[in-house]
């Protein structure tokens, strides 16, 4: 068969049709293919059930968001522990025993565990000694329940805050709930707790004007933060009228006077650190390159041709593929050994800072014994408060210094050089 006739006219014409029905075939499927993923897309946010304002069941809001409430019943599950944290409930007291004497007088000293996921919330501070042994204002519920809006709404803010939490306790079943963090209309992102919204404004921020990815931070700010109990009331304060750092914060809290407890041990006027992530973060390069809590924490899935968040919230240790890999081109080890790295470094700080508090608690006690007059020990009190608010800023931010790797490093630094100026004043004491 010769070139001429492989290609002659009629079978020029049939090749030319094959290739055209080939084509056809493969634009019907994609179209095909197209209509379906669209189908799929206007499926999922049909309303299924209506979701009233009131609504904390969140069952009630999976029915109409099933793929976000799948992965957020999980929150339920145990994942097991990281280096660090994780969602495996073991006593941190047992663990750490020096913080039984660093928190001496103080609930704390009784009952330190660390956290399970957001389902158990209520839960969790319902079967705390330290609800039990102490009576805590309601002002300790304003984050642990998807009651708490509601009931701030009834009682109002001071009545809610100063109510004892054991009057508060019979009402509470739900902990984290989707309307903590959306509207039920319009599944924006919502700010439900009155202390941050308070908070901003204060400092000139007014959430309401914040754009999604700042309150993709923010619907966490409020409640993984630093706060105290104000006045009579324990209105439920953050003491950032001077910034979030941990300097901002000692100077708010010089001013005011404030102290959570005398210590048992020493006698000097103590500052209890609750869980300070958002400030810690607030100071770190994923905060000042625009990463959101949720782009690390809920990482965005794909589920068929629906992109959605993963609201199973945990420690990135657990999802690096999603939760670490779209932003750096790293293996998963890697970025795991350079996670490690810096949590390492860290906890060895806060062990070398412990030994620091526990040496100059020694000297302050040792001096009390010998006949040492509070004039004579108030400066060695002041600088075993400053050393252990930087200790505990540390340690009770959930993120083992990943958050702000620098930040943290020079906050313990502080603290171990202000334990020992405390050893010192004490030591030098003349009796």
């Amino acid at each position: 068969m010769t070139f001429k006739s492989l290609f002659s006219p009629w079978r020029l014409s049939v090749i030319i049709f094959l290739v055209a029905v080939a084509g056809s075939v493969a634009v019907a499927l994609l179209l095909l293919n197209i209509r379906q993923r669209k189908l799929e897309a206007l499926q999922y946010p049909l309303k299924v059930v209506e979701i009233g304002d009131k609504e904390i069941d969140p069952a009630v809001w999976g029915k109409n968001f099933p793929f976000e409430y799948d992965s957020f019943v999980k929150t339920e599950t145990n994942y097991g522990s990281t280096a660090y944290g994780g969602s495996e409930p073991y006593s941190k007291l047992e663990r750490y025993p020096a913080m039984k004497r660093l928190w001496a007088g103080y609930a704390f000293s009784i009952d330190h565990n660390e956290e399970r996921g957001h389902y158990y919330a209520v839960t969790d501070q319902k079967n705390t000694q330290r609800v039990k042994v102490v009576s805590q204002p309601g002002a300790c519920v304003n984050c642990h329940a998807a009651e708490a809006p509601g009931l701030i709404e009834k009682m109002g803010w001071e009545t809610f805050n100063r109510t004892p939490y054991n009057e508060l306790e019979p009402m509470l079943h739900t902990g984290s709930s989707c309307a903590d963090c959306h509207d039920p209309k319009t599944m924006a992102l919502r700010v439900t707790r009155p202390a941050f919204i308070n908070a901003m404004a204060e400092v000139g921020i007014d959430v309401t004007k914040a754009d999604r990815q700042q309150m993709r931070s923010y619907v966490c700010g409020q409640c993984h933060v630093e706060y105290y109990f104000k006045g009579d009331n324990k209105l439920l304060t953050f003491p950032w009228s001077r910034g979030r750092t941990i300097d901002a914060i000692e100077e708010h809290y010089d001013a005011y006077g404030f102290k959570d407890w005398t210590h048992k041990e020493t006698g000097a006027p103590m500052l209890k650190v609750q869980h300070p992530e958002f400030e810690m973060w607030g100071t770190g390069i994923h905060a000042r390159s625009g990463v959101a809590c949720a782009d690390c924490h809920m990482p965005y899935v794909r589920q068929g041709s629906v992109k959605v968040s993963d609201h199973w919230l945990r420690s990135p240790l657990t999802n690096l593929n999603q939760a670490c890999q779209s932003c750096h081109n790293l293996p998963e080890q890697e970025l795991k050994e350079r996670v490690i790295l810096i949590q390492n470094k860290t906890a060895a700080l806060l062990r070398k800072s412990e030994e620091a508090l526990l040496a100059a608690m020694d000297a302050i006690v040792q001096q009390q014994k010998a006949g040492a007059t509070d004039a004579q020990l108030a400066q060695a009190r002041h600088l075993h408060r400053r050393a252990q608010l930087r200790w505990d800023f540390v340690s009770s931010e959930n993120s083992t210094g990943f958050h702000s790797p620098q930040e943290a490093a020079r906050i313990l630094a502080e603290s171990i050089d202000y334990a020992r100026q405390a050893q010192i004043a004490a030591l030098a004491v003349k009796q």
